[in-house]
């Protein structure tokens, strides 16, 4: 019994500091001007914005969005040979963290798009509809990480009707 009652005080003490801890990054993501424009997009919130933050910064480092979505394994692998192209399933090179942190926002969003008629809903419906779910949820998070970096790098918030365009 004390051996449990131990266990279960370690318990409470881990979920004491979690909430600390999610109390401060909501903290720093209200403070962080980025942050704050980046919690715009579906699916993106306070842990996701400052993951992107940190990640991304200015986003300097990339040339265009698909630069950052590669970057995160968000990609598919391509096999060529003999003038045949094979896309195989996503890299998954990168940054693994937040490229979990981007999938799993994208699989929120695409759970509450049935009730929606917006056209990033009606897009990820039609991506949902041809594939898998789950290829559907990385081609979001592709499409989320591709704005994100439009969004840091331009300096510009959420732009709803830009966000049912193909990818390009």
């Amino acid at each position: 019994m004390r051996l449990l009652l131990g266990l279960w005080s370690d318990l409470m003490e881990l979920d004491r500091r979690i909430g600390e801890l999610d109390t401060e990054i909501e903290t720093m993501a209200k403070s962080d001007p980025v942050a704050r424009r980046l919690q715009q997009l579906r699916g993106v919130g306070p842990l996701i914005a400052t993951a992107l933050v940190a990640a991304v910064g200015n986003g300097e480092q990339f040339t265009k969005g698909r630069d950052l979505a590669v970057s995160l394994g968000l990609t598919p692998r391509q096999h060529s040979t003999g003038g045949k192209e094979r896309l195989l399933g996503i890299s998954k090179r990168g940054d693994s963290y937040l490229r979990q942190l981007l999938i799993h926002g994208a699989r929120s969003v695409i759970y509450r798009s049935k009730d929606k008629d917006d056209g990033l809903s009606r897009w990820v419906k039609g991506v949902a509809a041809r594939r898998h779910i789950n290829v559907a949820c990385v081609a979001l998070a592709n499409k989320t990480a591709r704005m994100a970096w439009a969004m840091i790098r331009n300096g510009t918030d959420y732009q709803p009707q830009r966000a049912a365009q193909p990818l390009g």
